[in-house]
């Protein structure tokens, strides 16, 4: 009965998103298929989500990044790191914020802040959003998987996510969410001990997947994790490879 309450909580609230890339689309299909409602945003305009939204159905709305803020207690900033600051600060506040994004150099773009590794980029992002509650989730899983790996919970076939965040209350939230998506959720500490599912860790994209070819570039490599056959990884074997995980250079170099 605790289970059905809850996931009845969860299915009732709307799902804001901001960014309609790869993970913000996923996150959608799989969201509906759920039973969620969800609000899609972009930074070029709900016009420009017609389509999408037309596919997905009925419970899809289009709508500016502030209203998709506005729509609901939990918001999926789907948004490449280096546009962080241009999130609606002051819609998102008192929001619990799923963070998926990931720190990757490109020619003009890097952080030296992440770069010497005094923080993570969801520490960076919990700093821009300070009013919010962040939570690192949803960020190291490809797109494929996310929608066929879901399962129903207790199968002995569920994959396990992880989550990073400083409060509680906003873990459970994602927690709660993941677990509706399909997937268990694995609660790996703190923002600043988010590294351990980033780039160039083995929790990130390789656990889920078959061995990938050799000789990929970093962008190869994202391109080949997003799309890649998934297979399933237990919550035991997520909380080992993170504990094992050592600290490298922060970010993918593209």
């Amino acid at each position: 009965m605790e289970r059905h309450e809850r996931r009845t909580q969860v299915s009732q609230t709307a799902l804001g998103i901001i960014g309609t890339g790869l993970v913000g689309s996923a996150v959608a299909r799989r969201a509906i298929d759920a039973g969620l409602h969800v609000v899609l945003s972009n930074s070029r305009g709900p016009e420009t989500l017609a389509g999408l939204v037309a596919e997905l159905g009925d419970r899809a709305t289009a709508a500016t990044p502030a209203e998709a803020a506005n729509a609901g207690d939990l918001v999926l900033a789907a948004v490449p790191l280096a546009q962080h600051e241009r999130l609606p600060r002051a819609e998102l506040a008192g929001k619990t914020v799923i963070d998926p994004m990931n720190y990757a150099l490109y020619p003009g773009f890097s952080i030296p802040e992440l770069d010497n590794n005094e923080l993570t980029s969801s520490e960076l992002v919990q700093r821009h959003l300070a009013d919010s509650r962040v939570v690192k989730a949803l960020h190291n899983y490809g797109t494929k998987g996310l929608l066929e790996m879901f399962r129903p919970a207790g199968a002995d076939d569920r994959t396990a996510l992880p989550l990073h965040g400083d409060d509680a209350t906003a873990k459970k939230e994602v927690a709660d969410l993941l677990d509706v998506l399909g997937f268990d959720a694995v609660d790996l500490g703190t923002l600043a001990e988010s590294w351990r599912t980033g780039p160039n860790t083995p929790l990130y994209a390789l656990a889920y997947t078959e061995q990938p070819p050799s000789g990929l570039t970093p962008q190869e490599f994202v391109a080949y994790a997003q799309q890649a056959d998934a297979v399933p990884v237990p919550a035991a074997r997520v909380k080992e490879l993170a504990a094992a995980t050592v600290r490298g250079p922060a970010g993918f170099q593209l």
